[in-house]
């Protein structure tokens, strides 16, 4: 069956006199998407607060490269990518604003050119209203501007989607072949994982069709991408099958878990849903999510009947491998998990919504560009409702954090120092201090160490209200603070309890 990239490539090389309309006409999309794109910029700068302060896991990933404080334990499931993305602002500047503005404009930069490679496979305004739609979801606003790697997973998947299918239409367009090479590239060294289950659908139709040079673009990109993650394996975690081993066990370890419900209940702004209780948000703010399938299987439907499959089917398909392990694979939630899911899925829905309202005849097509606009409006709406409670309760949360900090250098925790337990990590790069834990996830000390350290430096252990105090830290002076317990170890060089 021929697809429509195949189509449109036959019909620019008939009409090579008429370039420049061509040109033309690429320079008004490029400008549709450049709109998009810095509008995207301009909504996180707005919406998602420079001074927000660093997440949890943002400290693990900017401590690496940073001076601020000591770099943090690095598990074996993460991947340096994100680190090495933000280490030209992180290297050498501590201020938060700064890196948010940073990763802002680099994250529009990303989905323009991301976007870009989609215009000789569908409209422009296709591609602009997918990259609107994605861009104003609350998860992409939200987690763009962080070091985070799964925004960069998502724009990554959805260039490289696009490179294979233009690749596999036309055999002499070796800048998609660079393109899907580098798009790969960059979803796996964000995380190898991740760009292996979602390249599946494209290794497969390769093989199938014995699409050589595509198959061999993926293994460039695959290889290149995750060759440091791999090195580091045998370096620092036992090798390979060590880290993958570890990383299935701080992941809950790697089975069939049905978490499809979890990730409903994280689409209400929790950043992390583990364990996931409670109720469900309210339908409208889930509405959208429930929709999708059904959005993406007319979406599908659309295409086979305008015989453009194969650039419907394929981000499809990879947007279902991509989601599966989060849905069915862990026993926890995070919304920013389904990112490059929701970036694939982009494109198709939006032909689908274009195509509906276009093939409405007579008095029938103002109401369904009515309607359509409606819908969108009201999910708009949604999005940026749950976006503003989200910012809010994030910040405040870090505020408590940053305050939870100042009371440690009141207490005479200054740096060099070391904070152990398992709230640790985040209040530590607060603090610019080492962080340690004796178990769980994130375990990098013994007892014994924990307490040498303190014949040699200020040390403090910290839990949640509720957990008993640490073995070690029996005979500490107790503090409460901001909803965090600090047992602060007597000074270096004096007794008692200080």
């Amino acid at each position: 069956m021929t697809d429509s990239a195949d189509v449109r490539l036959a019909a620019v090389r008939r009409s090579a006199p008429d370039a420049g309309a061509g040109q033309a006409g690429h320079g008004r999309g490029d400008l549709l998407l450049a709109t998009v794109a810095a509008l995207f910029t301009l909504a996180q700068l707005l919406l998602v607060r420079p001074g927000m302060g660093l997440g949890w896991d943002e400290t693990v990933y900017v401590s690496q490269v940073g001076d601020h404080a000591p770099a943090a334990f690095f598990s074996a499931p993460r991947a340096r990518g994100i680190s090495l993305l933000v280490a030209p602002v992180a290297s050498w500047s501590s201020s938060t604003a700064l890196l948010r503005i940073y990763l802002a404009v680099l994250s529009g930069l990303a989905l323009y050119l991301s976007l870009r490679t989609w215009r000789s496979l569908f409209p422009k305004r296709v591609v602009a209203l997918g990259g609107a739609l994605f861009a104003t979801l609350w998860v992409t606003l939200f987690y763009a501007p962080q070091a985070m790697p799964n925004y960069w997973v998502a724009v990554g998947a959805l260039a490289a989607v696009a490179c294979f299918l233009r690749a596999r239409a036309d055999r002499a367009d070796r800048r998609a072949l660079w393109g899907l090479a580098a798009g790969v590239s960059l979803m796996a060294w964000m995380r190898p994982t991740d760009a292996v289950w979602t390249v599946l659908p494209l290794i497969g139709a390769a093989l199938l069709r014995r699409w050589w040079r595509p198959l061999a673009a993926l293994a460039v990109g695959l290889v290149s991408g995750s060759a440091e993650w791999i090195v580091e394996a045998y370096v620092r975690y036992g090798g390979l099958v060590r880290r993958l081993a570890d990383g299935s066990s701080i992941q809950g370890g790697l089975g069939w878990h049905t978490a499809v419900v979890d990730q409903l209940r994280s689409l209400g702004g929790r950043a992390l849903c583990r364990p996931c209780t409670g109720s469900l948000p309210a339908v409208a703010v889930t509405l959208w999510w429930y929709a999708l399938p059904l959005l993406a299987a007319l979406a599908l439907a659309v295409a086979v009947r305008a015989r453009r499959t194969v650039p419907t089917l394929t981000p499809l398909a990879c947007a279902a491998t991509a989601a599966f392990p989060y849905l069915f694979l862990i026993g926890y939630a995070a919304p920013r998990f389904l990112l490059p899911a929701y970036a694939l899925l982009a494109v198709p829905i939006a032909d689908l919504l274009l195509t509906a309202v276009g093939r409405a005849t007579g008095g029938w097509r103002p109401l369904a560009a009515t309607l359509v606009a409606l819908a969108l409006a009201g999910h708009l709406a949604v999005q940026y409702e749950v976006l503003r409670h989200t910012v809010r309760r994030t910040t405040a949360a870090h505020r408590d954090w940053s305050a939870v900090a100042a009371e440690l250098h009141r207490l005479g925790v200054r740096p060099p120092c070391l904070l152990a337990g398992p709230e640790a990590i985040p209040i530590a790069y607060y603090a610019r201090c080492s962080s340690a834990a004796t178990r769980g996830h994130n375990a990098n000390i013994t007892r014994a160490a924990i307490e040498d350290a303190v014949h040699r430096v200020p040390v403090a252990a910290l839990t949640a209200p509720d957990a008993p105090r640490p073995d070690y830290a029996r005979g500490w002076s107790a503090h409460r603070v901001a909803g965090v317990r600090l047992y602060v170890a007597p000074s270096p060089g004096r007794g008692g309890t200080g």
